[in-house]
């Protein structure tokens, strides 16, 4: 759809795609009542339907069933992992990587923070992970320098999924909006707002302050979680 991602040309088409748009996260905990290829597949397709431009999907098998359903969406995708001594979880090796562009995503997301990483330095894995499979890799930071360094280390896009979720980055119910400027301010590559952003007024202040795109998840997909909003609003 998009032509060799490799070439100026074919990344120029899909991020034209996703320029200025909402990307929905259709994923689900194994513990979750949505769990389930399938239906993670439907929900993408209702995103699809609700306007978004592009949808992020975790592992090989959601992937692949959200390609299988939706052949020329953008699919950020993913592959959570926990391995022993790391605390790195989103595409944590090149392994990983491998395994969701051969399910059919068109951007690896991965972890590009300063955590410890199980194969050594984040730039060699983004070398490597584009090398590899011909796609656009987005790095997802936590910190300004984080992102600088991921620029720096070839990433093609950079988010702030992480903000709040490392020790050394600031927590908080709202999403990091602050960040998402200050990385606009500072990048050359597209920025993607990412993380706790929770209402349609939160996503159009990430495009105010220069985000690429917006990626927004449990808001949308996670019915549990809307309901104990309306739930703890109703017994304040």
């Amino acid at each position: 759809m998009y032509g060799d991602l490799t070439t100026n040309a074919g990344k120029a088409k899909l991020l034209n795609q996703l320029r200025k748009g909402l990307i929905v996260s259709c994923q689900a905990l194994e513990d979750e009542p949505l769990y389930g290829s399938e239906i993670m597949a439907l929900m993408a397709k209702a995103a699809l339907i609700g306007g978004a431009v592009g949808i992020r999907a975790n592992s090989p098998m959601d992937i692949r069933s959200v390609r299988r359903s939706l052949p020329h969406v953008p699919i950020i995708g993913l592959f959570k992992a926990d391995l022993p001594g790391f605390s790195v979880r989103i595409t944590p090796t090149l392994r990983h990587a491998i395994e969701i562009a051969e399910a059919g995503c068109d951007i690896i997301a991965l972890d590009a923070t300063d955590r410890p990483h199980p194969e050594g330095e984040v730039a060699r894995l983004i070398e490597q992970v584009k090398q590899a499979t011909g796609c656009l890799v987005l790095a997802d930071i936590s910190t300004l320098a984080e992102g600088l360094a991921a620029q720096t280390g070839g990433a093609d896009l950079v988010g702030t999924t992480l903000s709040g979720y490392t020790d050394y980055s600031p927590a908080g119910e709202a999403p990091d909006l602050y960040l998402v400027g200050e990385l606009v301010a500072h990048l050359q590559v597209p920025v993607i707002a990412e993380g706790r952003i929770a209402t349609p007024a939160q996503a159009r202040q990430a495009l105010e302050v220069g985000a690429f795109a917006v990626v927004v998840g449990g808001a949308i997909t996670r019915p549990q979680m809307i309901t104990q909003q309306f739930v703890r609003s109703m017994q304040a």
